[in-house]
């Protein structure tokens, strides 16, 4: 019990750091009309872009034996790269609806 309590007070500030950024993105992205959506997927791509270098960053300063800094790093890579992956779908899905169908 101690040891999850040090282990708190330790990483404190992650924790206050990662309800916080729950608690923005939930109330941004709820607050954002529908036709929106698609445009800003394009910004949001560079912003996953520079949370998988901080993800890689991270677990690379992190100590081994720290497995909550490692985890956390590991998410972060691989949420953000999904993100990455997922929103130039969809970009290119939007962008393609512009192109002239060609006549046959």
């Amino acid at each position: 019990m101690d040891a999850i309590i040090s282990w708190i007070g330790e990483n404190i500030l992650f924790i206050y750091l990662l309800i916080f950024a729950i608690y923005l993105g939930t109330e941004i992205i709820g607050k954002v009309p529908v036709v929106l959506h698609t445009p800003l997927m394009s910004g949001a791509n560079a912003i996953s872009g520079v949370v998988v270098i901080g993800g890689i960053i991270l677990v690379r300063l992190t100590p081994s034996d720290d497995y909550f800094g490692l985890f956390i790093g590991f998410l972060g890579i691989t949420f953000a790269t999904i993100n990455v992956a997922g929103g130039f779908a969809v970009t290119q899905r939007m962008l393609s609806m512009f192109n002239k169908k060609k006549k046959s």
